[in-house]
């Protein structure tokens, strides 16, 4: 332990897992309010209202370009507070929003306010953590983090029968009010002046350099992306799938949970083979078997089936593609910062911001593809995982040196 933990480690692992959770919250809760936002702002085209899923995944993804190593500099208490603050004013504006727009714009700068918490949460169990304690620590908080999808669209869902689909935004504004309040009263600043480090820019830039320098590097980042995108295309088409193709729009987060909670076994299988198998390997293994399961989903969609076989289907495949990023993000993350220890931080948040910015361009294109099945989706997720598994057979021939 680097620091004095001051209060209980049972209460800070939860604490942590609520920092971290507000980014599925704030994802996850929203699903059941599309349709109604989608009537409401956008009824020549409802479909787009899914883009309040992705502009908030994009605005995440600049916000963490830079919340590490501002959060190296001025400490972590200022950017978490930062972030929060900024996530709200967020919240608000799209709470008062007339036009799906706006909307869309309040949705990027709660994404880039985001960065903060989730960012400042990983620090500062770093500080306080180190070796296999801190393996420890993030284990259980990943665990405690995976309920959240689960319940966040049925409690969205609870928040529109009562107060419409704006009240959704203001149930993000006490969430993370609660959240900062708890961290503020129970946590003290965690990184110490002394080693705090000047914010540069040049560093940043000089960076990114040396992580194109590493051919493993570079695939990796690819490769992450068109995870990021599958995770974020499937996210953005489900519900309109169970909405408009099964008809099941009610019973949607119900599935959407159970889904979630299996799909977390993922994580324990992939910790249980990872050190046996390697991470190379198991994500190679996992994008093969989802190029076969998004073939068998397409082939799906052209063959005349019971529709309680075709829903059966689907929910497997979404169970796939939930597992996916169980079995392949943190390998892939891995696997990028092993020759960059160095400068590991800085590292992560430049590869995070580029993976998660760059992975719209395929997710936005493939959630608005949505033509009242999940063909569109299933030959996007199809093309991904089958470009990301060329680009890992390659890896399997490419030396691990600079070049």
């Amino acid at each position: 332990m680097n620091a004095e933990l001051k209060i209980k480690k049972g209460e800070f692992i939860v604490l942590m897992a609520m920092l971290s959770a507000m980014v599925a919250f704030s994802i996850d809760a929203m699903l059941p309010a599309l349709p109604d936002i989608g009537r409401e702002l956008s009824p020549e085209n409802p479909n787009a209202a899914q883009l309040i899923l992705t502009s908030f995944v994009f605005g995440m993804g600049l916000g963490t370009f830079f919340t590490g190593p501002l959060s190296d500099s001025f400490g972590r208490r200022p950017v978490l507070y930062a972030g929060c603050a900024l996530y709200i004013v967020g919240a608000v504006l799209a709470w008062a929003a007339q036009t799906l727009e706006l909307v869309l714009a309040a949705r990027v700068v709660q994404g880039i306010g985001i960065a903060g918490p989730r960012i400042a949460s990983i620090a500062i169990t770093r500080d306080l953590f180190e070796g296999r304690q801190m393996a420890k620590i993030v284990s259980i908080v990943m665990m405690v983090f995976a309920l959240v999808p689960a319940i966040a669209p049925l409690l969205g869902s609870f928040i529109i029968e009562f107060t419409g689909w704006r009240g959704i935004f203001a149930a993000f504004v006490v969430f993370a009010l609660m959240i900062t309040t708890w961290y503020g009263m129970r946590l003290g600043e965690t990184l110490p002046a002394e080693a705090r480090r000047p914010f540069n820019g040049a560093k940043i830039v000089e960076a990114m350099q040396e992580m194109l320098t590493y051919s493993v590097v570079r695939t990796v980042m690819v490769v992450q992306t068109l995870m990021y995108g599958v995770l974020f295309a499937a996210l953005s088409s489900i519900q309109p799938v169970y909405d408009v193709t099964f008809g099941r729009a009610e019973s949607f987060p119900y599935w959407f949970g159970l889904v979630a909670i299996l799909s977390a076994s993922a994580s324990f299988l992939n910790a249980a083979l990872v050190v046996r198998i390697g991470m190379q390997r198991m994500t190679t293994m996992a994008l093969i078997s989802q190029v076969i399961l998004s073939s068998c989903m397409i082939l799906l969609t052209f063959t005349e089936i019971s529709d309680t076989v075709y829903f059966a289907c689907f929910v497997v495949w979404q169970f796939s593609l939930f597992s996916l990023a169980g079995l392949t993000l943190g390998n892939l993350n891995a696997m990028a910062l092993e020759p960059l220890g160095h400068i590991a931080g800085l590292a992560a948040s430049l590869l995070g911001g580029i993976s998660t910015v760059f992975a719209m361009l395929f997710a936005v294109p493939i959630g608005l593809a949505f033509d009242g099945t999940p063909r569109p989706a299933a030959i996007g997720v199809f093309c991904l995982t089958v470009v990301a598994l060329g680009f890992m057979l390659k890896l399997d021939r490419e030396p691990r040196v600079r070049r």
